[in-house]
């Protein structure tokens, strides 16, 4: 029993003391505050968890879940950001700070496929799984149609541009894959496949210039000059036609 005892003492002494048990909601998060504007957000994350059980059901623990959600995407930790976001819009149907959350959801996504080192090797979204770029686009889509006087709608209406291009554009990557590899029909069909679901995009210029040189390779002369005439009727001043494709060193693309 003595040794029980003992063993109860030292696992008690050992156990680290809550210093935010006597603080107040504001003072949490004030704290919460401070570390993720130093940039500290690992620290800011469960100071926001406790301000969200210590201040339950008042509008400080909504803006404290709102903000730990910029805070684990901030940190890395995106998967947790969505699903805190996610559990925001479960909760809180009717919140004022919806149209916030629907444009955090989608910067999150939006920013997913980018990667960390896409500035050296110069890869944009197009290049990379789409599953993101769709459901940061689903988000924005939701905020532009709901919300359409929000501070956020602006931005979001942008953003969405950018990822019906990058959808568009990785449709051209495939089929210049395919193209690249002899498979012609493949190419021709994925390029089609671009220029119906995806209109006045950048995109589709390449589109029509694979399609026209996968006609050639296969020897279909009538229906390579059909190409070629909707791709010189559209874009005149196709640099396609002189130059080939582009290279890496001139993207289409522009960062945000």
């Amino acid at each position: 029993m003595a040794l029980g005892a003992l063993a109860l003492l030292a696992g008690c002494s050992s156990t680290k003391d809550d210093k935010t048990a006597t603080w107040s909601p504001n003072r949490i998060y004030a704290e919460a505050k401070d570390e993720a504007g130093s940039g500290a957000y690992d620290k800011a994350v469960p100071l926001y968890e406790k301000l969200e059980g210590r201040a339950a059901g008042t509008p400080l623990a909504q803006q404290a879940q709102l903000e730990k959600a910029y805070a684990q995407y901030k940190g890395g930790d995106k998967a947790a950001a969505v699903s805190t976001i996610d559990r925001f819009l479960k909760l809180h149907p009717a919140s004022p700070a919806l149209d916030y959350a629907l444009y955090l959801k989608g910067v999150v996504n939006f920013n997913d496929d980018l990667g960390m080192f896409a500035f050296l090797t110069r890869q944009d979204l197009s290049e990379r799984d789409q599953k993101a770029a769709k459901e940061s686009f689903e988000s924005f889509k939701e905020l532009v149609t709901r919300f359409p006087d929000s501070r956020y709608t602006p931005d979001a209406r942008q953003r969405m541009n950018y990822i019906v291009n990058s959808l568009a554009q990785y449709e051209v990557h495939v089929a210049r894959y395919y193209y690249s590899r002899g498979a012609y029909l493949a190419a021709i069909n994925r390029a089609q496949s671009a220029i119906a679901d995806y209109r006045e995009v950048p995109a589709v210029e390449e589109a029509l210039y694979i399609i026209v040189r996968s006609y050639d390779a296969l020897g279909m002369n009538d229906l390579r000059d059909d190409a070629q005439r909707v791709l010189t009727s559209n874009y005149p001043q196709s640099t396609y036609l002189t130059q080939g494709f582009k290279t890496k060193d001139d993207p289409w693309w522009k960062m945000w």
